[in-house]
């Protein structure tokens, strides 16, 4: 087993914060009607992808009737759908669709992480739960040596990035970068951060996130990767 395989199982077995457990494990209990024939996984969600990734890819939390049901992050809902078209048009994922962890999707040069591990209420995280949860994104970020992209999913996400720069004793860009759609700053660690809203059913259905304006934020990706090589 591997440094990062293994700290995944850790990510699985977390009880930190008392709230999160309460809401994951209620939430699996209870279900929502159209999944009540499912086996809700109902624990933190481990990362998955690629451990040579260049690119990361940084989300919120996984969502209560999705990676929580499922136990695969970005796996089983409307944000999932969104995000793994894009990424399979990119030639990031084989499969255009992220529905169970048995689908047979694997992923290519990324890695999918969060910011936090377990579905928070109302899809809304404490600050002491993210500062928790952040030493497992650090110790993921010591062992995934080739990332060179960031991609931080809303401004919690993009913000826990900063945050973990700071927690390894770097020095923020000056000014400190702000979130925002499309954005890229270079991070002191080498790596570039981008912003993109996230795909959620809020940004998606309203139009505030588009399909196209998802595309841009990955042309964009993939030509910072390219001028990494």
């Amino acid at each position: 087993m591997t440094a990062l395989e293994d700290l995944q199982k850790t990510v699985v077995s977390c009880t930190r914060c008392e709230r999160l457990v309460a809401h994951r494990e209620e939430t699996a209990r209870v279900k929502r009607r159209m999944y009540m024939d499912w086996d809700y996984w109902g624990k933190p969600l481990p990362s998955f992808g690629d451990p040579s990734a260049r690119l990361l890819i940084l989300g919120l939390a996984p969502a209560a009737h999705g990676g929580n049901r499922t136990g695969r992050m970005f796996t089983g809902d409307s944000s999932s759908e969104f995000l793994f078209k894009t990424l399979h048009r990119f030639g990031f994922s084989s499969e255009p669709t992220s529905r169970h962890p048995n689908d047979g999707l694997t992923l290519h040069n990324v890695y999918i992480t969060a910011a936090l591990r377990c579905a928070p209420p109302a899809n809304k995280p404490l600050r002491d739960e993210l500062a928790s949860c952040e030493t497992y994104l650090l110790e993921e970020l010591s062992l995934l040596r080739e990332v060179r992209v960031v991609v931080g999913l809303g401004k919690i996400a993009f913000d826990s990035y900063l945050y973990s720069c700071t927690s390894r004793g770097l020095t923020l860009p000056s000014p400190r970068p702000r979130f925002g759609h499309g954005v890229n700053y270079p991070m002191p660690d080498g790596t570039r951060l981008v912003g993109a809203y996230h795909p959620s059913r809020h940004n998606t259905q309203t139009g505030r996130l588009t399909a196209k304006a998802f595309d841009d934020v990955f042309e964009s990706v993939k030509r910072l990767l390219e001028s990494a090589d």
